[in-house]
């Protein structure tokens, strides 16, 4: 079994587990917030992601393809700077946040504590990118795959016994929801730094050589900053779909309320159920990475478009059986696990976002090891545009239903976009065949 497939497979049976854990999170988390508490909690989550995502600068994915690429004896360099690179990361962010709770009002109307939450995380998310980039890179998917599962399973533990005995409102409950995940995130920083440390120190008395600081920052700068960019305007859009879809929601003739109810029945149920396979396009993602960026560093576009090849089939193998299931057992699906039958009508129409979604993360993956994340970014800020107008647009005048359709568009045109450019570049047709002809 090759490289590709047996990581792939590790991460894949570990983060099916993971995911079953994370779908009894979100049902105890609509049980517990309510849909109005729901549609608030999934509200703020984008702009806590945005700032993981600040935190990490995208280091798993530089440092991952650094490794993957160099020989063993520079690793060693690249790990001391990626940790001073961290440090002056997180002073910076932590004393940016700062001064925009000063200044803004950023987190206010919610719990206190939630404030707190946000700068005990960028530290934790800081220094675990660079354990995670380098297990990643050296291909030690196993570290990496336990480290998710516990994660999650820490969080669902914390939350069973949370709210198995305590009662709280629902602002506290909320508060008490990040609380958790900030937590497991910790628990996950302890595991990865000893493993790290394990690891190094096995090594100590292996040969190494350095490159120069201005190489070393050149590698991790060109990785890291457009595909932070990348992140970071994802981040901002999903930021701010919620207020977009609940803003049309209300121009098409819902109440605030009705449409924050409406929200939270898409956005915490619908995508729950939807995104549950995921986890393969995720797992594909994490292993394609530095599999992709050793084979063009050595201009291997045939073993590429192997991994191409076998990714497609994979995809399709089980996206296809979902959202077939989707379709057929909407109503049993979220009445069984959410009690709530209505938001099945969501969970039908959104069977091409779900699907095409699961292209859309492994060709990424594609376009990264390619060198190519300055497209990724051209190709997400114009799907996001079409989609947003289209919710916009259509979202106003047909409810939840053009919203659905401005959110399938998005996700359509960004897979065509993605797709098209890896074929050029590879230099082979769109249905995979080589395009020179000998």
């Amino acid at each position: 079994m090759s490289l590709f497939l047996r990581g792939t497979l590790v991460l894949v049976v570990t983060a099916f587990a993971g995911e079953c854990l994370e779908f009894l999170i979100n049902m105890i988390l609509a049980r517990e917030l309510g849909e109005a508490g729901l549609g608030t909690y999934m509200s703020i989550l984008p702009t806590v992601f945005l700032i993981v995502i600040l935190s990490s600068m995208e280091l798993p994915i530089s440092l991952s393809k650094f490794f993957a690429e160099k020989e063993e004896h520079f690793h060693r360099g690249m790990l001391h700077y990626a940790f001073r690179f961290a440090v002056v990361t997180t002073c910076s962010l932590l004393l940016l946040m700062v001064l925009l709770y000063m200044w803004t009002p950023l987190f206010q109307g919610y719990h206190p504590g939630i404030r707190w939450l946000v700068l005990i995380v960028i530290p934790i998310v800081s220094f675990t990118s660079i354990t995670r980039g380098y297990f990643m890179g050296i291909h030690q998917m196993g570290k990496i795959a336990a480290a998710n599962f516990l994660r999650k399973g820490i969080q669902l533990a914390l939350l069973i016994s949370i709210y198995q005995f305590l009662s709280f409102s629902t602002a506290a409950s909320i508060f008490i929801a990040l609380g958790t995940l900030v937590a497991s995130e910790g628990v996950v920083f302890v595991y990865l730094i000893h493993a790290y440390i394990l690891e190094i120190k096995g090594k100590r008395k292996d040969s190494h050589s350095n490159l120069t600081t201005a190489e070393m920052r050149k590698s991790v700068l060109s990785v890291s900053v457009p595909t932070t960019v990348l992140r970071l305007f994802h981040a901002i859009t999903h930021a701010i779909q919620p207020f977009l879809i609940k803003w049309a929601l209300v121009h098409s003739g819902m109440g605030a309320l009705e449409a924050n109810e409406h929200f939270g029945m898409l956005a915490g149920i619908a995508l729950t159920i939807g995104f549950f396979p995921s986890f393969i396009a995720f797992s594909m993602l994490t292993v394609l990475i530095p599999t992709v960026s050793g084979k063009a560093s050595a201009n291997d576009h045939a073993g590429i478009l192997k991994h191409l090849k076998q990714v497609m089939w994979m995809t399709f193998g089980y996206g296809i059986p979902a959202v077939f299931i989707y379709y057929i057992l909407g109503d049993y699906l979220t009445e069984t696990f959410f009690h709530s039958a209505s938001s099945a009508y969501y969970l039908k129409l959104l069977w091409p976002y779900f699907l095409f979604h699961f292209l859309v993360f492994p060709l990424q993956a594609f376009l990264i090891g390619l060198g190519l994340v300055k497209d990724a970014l051209v190709h997400t800020i114009w799907s996001s545009t079409f989609s947003f107008a289209l919710i916009y647009i259509l979202g106003s005048r047909f409810g939840m239903e053009g919203v659905i359709v401005g959110m399938n568009g998005g996700a359509v045109l960004i897979t065509l976009l993605h797709y098209v450019t890896i074929c050029r570049t590879l230099e082979t047709t769109l249905w995979l065949k080589s395009a020179i002809k000998m």
